[in-house]
C-alpha cells in the first residue's frame, strides 16, 4: 500500500485519502441493490480539481465483485472529470487486463 500512496503522491495528488492507518479515509459508497459498502483505497485531486481513484488490482476468486466495484469507481471518477487507476502488483496484471477489457471498464492500468 505504501507504494501506491507514494505512486499518488507523485502524480501530484491534493487531499490524497487512503484506507489505511494514519490518513483519512476515503468516501465509501453503498450499493443500494446489496447494502454493500464500496470504498477505494486511495482518493485524491488531482491538479485542476478533477476526482481520482487508485485501487491495487489483485487476483481474486470473486471477479465480479471486482468488476462491479471497477466499474463504479471508474463512473464516480468519470461524473467528476477523473479517472481509475488500476496498479497491478507483479502477477496480477494480465488478470486485471482481461478483466478490464472483457467488462470494459474505463481505467488506466500500472505496474507497482
Amino acid at each position: 500500500m505504501e507504494k501506491a500512496v507514494s505512486w499518488t503522491k507523485k502524480r501530484g495528488g491534493e487531499s490524497v485519502r487512503v484506507c489505511m492507518e494514519g490518513y483519512e479515509q476515503p468516501k465509501a459508497f453503498l450499493n443500494k441493490r446489496t447494502q454493500e459498502e464500496v470504498m477505494p483505497d486511495i482518493s485524491f485531486i488531482a491538479p485542476g480539481g478533477s476526482k481520482h481513484y487508485t485501487e491495487i488490482a489483485l487476483k481474486n476468486d470473486q471477479p465480479q465483485k471486482l468488476v462491479t466495484k471497477w466499474k463504479l469507481l471508474s463512473l464516480m471518477a468519470s461524473m467528476k472529470h477523473g479517472k481509475l487507476h488500476l496498479l497491478a502488483p507483479k502477477g496480477h496484471k494480465m488478470f486485471t487486463q482481461n478483466l478490464v477489457r472483457k467488462y470494459n471498464i474505463n481505467a488506466f492500468i500500472y505496474s507497482l
